[in-house]
């Protein structure tokens, strides 16, 4: 399994970039770059315990759907989402928010395998990581841009 933390301190508190991260509008406006859009989402529009998504998005020039399931929600500290199907052999990822003398540490923890057993693995070594890597860490740029306005 491919595995890397990435950990952003944003001047905001640890309530305000939890429901920043949680936030289903907010994860498409990062998105939007990958042509994210929500397919289906969370009842109310709001991510409770359990709830699902699937999102339709575009990389390597490639359409695809995931949908996940978001749960261990603990406001404001942290919460994990998992693919329930889409193109991952397996993915997680957990959000965890803690107290810093400049704001919050945040700090994403994600886990993955592509599919086709070797051949996947070698894909996540060669540049699925750092891809995956690049998206986060743009995606946590936005946020605290949004943030620290």
């Amino acid at each position: 399994m491919a595995r890397f933390t990435l950990e952003r301190v944003i001047r905001a508190t640890p309530a305000e970039v939890f429901a920043a991260a949680i936030d289903p509008a907010l994860h498409v406006e990062s998105m939007a770059r990958y042509g994210e859009t929500m397919v289906k989402g969370p009842d109310g529009g709001v991510f409770t315990e359990g709830s699902t998504v699937t999102w339709r998005a575009r990389h390597f020039g490639v359409p695809f759907h995931l949908t996940s399931v978001v749960f261990d929600i603990d406001p404001p500290r942290r919460f994990r989402d998992r693919q329930t199907k889409g193109p991952f052999a397996w993915f997680h990822h957990e959000h965890v928010f803690e107290e810093h003398s400049e704001g919050t540490l945040m700090r994403d923890t994600i886990t993955f395998r592509s599919p086709f057993g070797p051949i996947g693995t070698l894909v996540d070594r060669l540049f699925m990581r750092e891809y995956m890597r690049r998206l986060i860490d743009e995606r946590n740029q936005m946020l605290a841009e949004t943030l620290e306005r």
